[in-house]
């Protein structure tokens, strides 16, 4: 018997509750189930051990797929998706990113810190301070963003050498030969 995703989160919410863990997403496509758990403390690699084994062992006693399929068990990560407004509930205060649909009238991307996110929509302090109010069938897609500090000094050996442009071969230098 096939599942769909909702009929799997209910059954393993509780399963990952037992262990202390939240069900924060579940993906289903084409052949790879993702299983996002999370803690408020932040998940250890024990803790995903033992989410997979347990999740291995509910879907080998419940057969819910007529194919093949591979398991993945992980932690949401620190610039999560946020698809359901209790993963923008859970995300209020700290820095998103959102793209809009295309039939919004405002900007097609929107970041800033999220201020409140209910039942309808959500609101962000843009970066250059206005509130923008959206409800959730004008977001395509969200997530949280995390600062990961300052951009690195370009590598000569990247191109970016440190005494400036660097001088073309010889060779390719354009000559010009008049008769």
């Amino acid at each position: 018997m096939d599942l769909d995703a909702s009929t799997l989160t209910s059954a393993l919410a509780p399963l990952l509750a037992d262990q202390d863990l939240d069900l924060y997403d579940l993906e289903l496509s084409k052949q790879i189930l993702r299983v996002y758990v999370s803690t408020t403390e932040g998940v250890t690699l024990e803790q995903l051990a033992t989410a997979n084994q347990t999740i291995s062992l509910f879907l080998d006693e419940h057969d819910p797929f007529t194919s093949r399929y591979t398991l993945e068990v992980t932690s949401p990560g620190v610039e999560r998706r946020l698809r359901t407004p209790v993963h923008f509930a859970g995300a209020i205060g700290e820095a998103v990113r959102i793209k809009t649909t295309p039939e919004h009238s405002a900007e097609r991307r929107v970041e800033g810190e999220l201020l409140s996110a209910d039942e309808t929509g959500v609101s962000v302090r843009a970066e250059d301070d206005t509130i923008v109010t959206l409800s959730y069938d004008q977001i395509e897609k969200a997530r949280t963003h995390f600062e990961w500090g300052s951009t690195a000094k370009p590598s000569p050996s990247r191109g970016g050498s440190p005494r400036g442009k660097r001088r073309a071969p010889q060779h390719a230098r354009e000559r010009i030969i008049t008769p």
